[in-house]
């Protein structure tokens, strides 16, 4: 069997991004950029108060007490358009632009005010709560870069440059298939031999989640001409997804659907668990990947595969894919000799250590565990049994 490793180099070699688009800074939420984006404005535009205060030359004020005549005020958005002399000072609010020759400001704690006088207590270097222009950015700097996914504190940011809509890539389109004589949809009565057709609603949010458009193609019978009449809707996606049907018995006719239709077949089985059965191919351009109808095996191999193949089509220069170190909590047994993905949960510790506990089930068909879990246990093939408190990888779930 392909190991983990090999499958993913298969699963995501060749795949170049999807074509630009541009959408509105409004749109732009969990876009990835395919150009680099400048500044349109220099942040801040002048020399801002970050302070309500007095703006005064610091020269006025090296020796204090000192008194000096108020000869203006400077709001936010309201500046004093005049030039402080000596011994004079402007009474200015935080976001207020600092007047010419100004070149500190004394904040109004450190301050007594007579009318238009005011006296000052503190002295202020040169600069004292000054935000000089361009303190943030500049026009033209080079501030969000291609290949990044745009999240709300990059939207604030671009707003700030004054831009207001992006180039990005287009969403990968990933059709999904479930297939099975033995499926019916949410809400409808069971009959006997009959379950729900579950894994397509989790799916799909797994798709959006790492940036995908995600198409229903409904639920394929066990024929070939219901598998060949649903295969064919999904001819415009960058990724046709098939749940079920993927191994080799009597009924399981997915494969033979896909290669009648034209897809060259790539691999059928990987050395994990959950999700042995995990078919890989190619229709033209189209890559396909077929998931094991088993909902907690499909979601696991989505997370691992799945998820990668996304962010490639997308041009992302950081992905989701990569394992992180956690700390053990509990003992684990020697693995065998398939990768294992068991669900685990955080926990903390009385010394207040997060620490990640396996679920007490690890079963392929439960998916309450699954729901409760918080990432992940990798186990490579063959590793030897491991020890509360070691040091083991995990991949995060965040669908």
């Amino acid at each position: 069997m392909l190991s983990v490793e090999d499958a993913l180099v298969r699963v995501t070699a060749d795949l170049e991004p999807t074509a630009q688009e541009t959408v509105s800074l409004e749109n732009g939420y969990g876009r990835v950029l395919a150009e680099d984006v400048a500044a349109h404005v220099t942040q801040p535009p002048f020399d801002a108060s970050a302070m309500d205060g007095y703006a005064v030359r610091a020269a006025d004020v090296a020796d204090v007490p000192c008194t000096l005549t108020i000869v203006g005020e400077a709001a936010a958005g309201h500046p004093w358009e005049g030039s402080i002399g000596a011994g004079e000072a402007v009474r200015i609010f935080t976001g207020g632009a600092v007047p010419e020759v100004a070149d500190a400001i004394v904040i109004q704690e450190d301050t007594v005010r007579d009318g238009a006088r005011v006296t000052i207590k503190e002295r202020a270097e040169r600069g004292t709560f000054i935000r000089p222009r361009g303190f943030d950015f500049s026009e033209g700097d080079v501030l969000l870069r291609a290949g990044r996914r745009l999240n709300a504190r990059d939207l604030t940011l671009a707003a700030a440059m004054n831009v207001i809509g992006f180039s990005v890539r287009r969403r990968p389109v990933v059709a999904m298939l479930a297939t099975g004589d033995e499926l019916v949809v949410p809400g409808d009565d069971l009959k006997p031999g009959q379950i729900v057709s579950s894994i397509p609603y989790g799916l799909a949010e797994l798709i959006r989640t790492a940036g995908g458009e995600a198409i229903r193609l409904g639920i394929a019978r066990d024929t070939e001409a219901s598998l060949a009449e649903h295969i064919a809707k999904a001819r415009d996606a960058d990724i046709l997804v098939t749940i079920g049907g993927a191994s080799v018995g009597e009924h399981d006719l997915v494969q033979s659907a896909l290669t009648a239709a034209g897809m060259s077949l790539d691999f059928w089985r990987i050395a994990m668990r959950p999700g042995k059965p995990l078919m890989f191919g190619q229709m033209g351009a189209q890559r396909v990947l077929g998931v094991p109808g088993n909902p907690v095996s499909a979601l696991v191999c989505s997370r691992i595969f799945l998820v990668p193949m996304i962010e490639r089509l997308l041009g992302l220069n950081q992905t989701a894919s990569a394992t992180r170190t956690a700390t053990l909590a509990g003992a684990l047994e020697r693995n065998g000799p398939r990768q294992h993905y068991m669900r685990a949960t955080f926990e903390t510790g009385a010394d207040g250590e997060t620490r990640v506990a396996p679920v007490r089930s690890q079963d392929s068909s439960l998916m309450a565990p699954l729901s409760q879990a918080d990432c992940l246990i990798v186990r490579p093939p063959d590793a030897p049994a491991a020890q509360d408190g070691e040091t083991i990888e995990i991949l995060p779930l965040d669908f």
